[in-house]
């Protein structure tokens, strides 16, 4: 699978350096999980994930698929809650962070 130059001009544009693999060497490999910075982002991005579940009654994916599922209203919400987050995150926090 090949990535469009478009998203390498993306990744590029951020900062990281792309070896023309799908996933880029910086983010996702052992150096990056081993410094400072990469273990900052681990610890919080696992503490912020059990929040969100344990506050949101179940995970992302128990939401989608089963409330979905079943037609409950509460986790149609969450999970448009779900995507929302994420797009915030992509498109306006995490060019910060790296």
């Amino acid at each position: 699978m090949h990535l469009s130059t478009a998203t390498i001009s993306d990744i590029k544009k951020l900062g990281v350096d792309f070896d023309g693999q799908i996933n880029p060497s910086a983010i996702f490999g052992v150096d990056f999980a081993t410094s400072p910075k990469g273990v900052l982002i681990l610890l919080v991005g696992g503490l912020l994930v059990g929040f969100g579940s344990r506050y949101a009654g179940g995970c992302t994916s128990g939401h989608a698929i089963s409330g979905l599922s079943n037609l409950q209203m509460p986790s149609l919400l969450a999970v448009i809650g779900f995507f929302a987050g994420g797009l915030i995150m992509t498109h306006l926090l995490l060019p910060y962070i790296f």
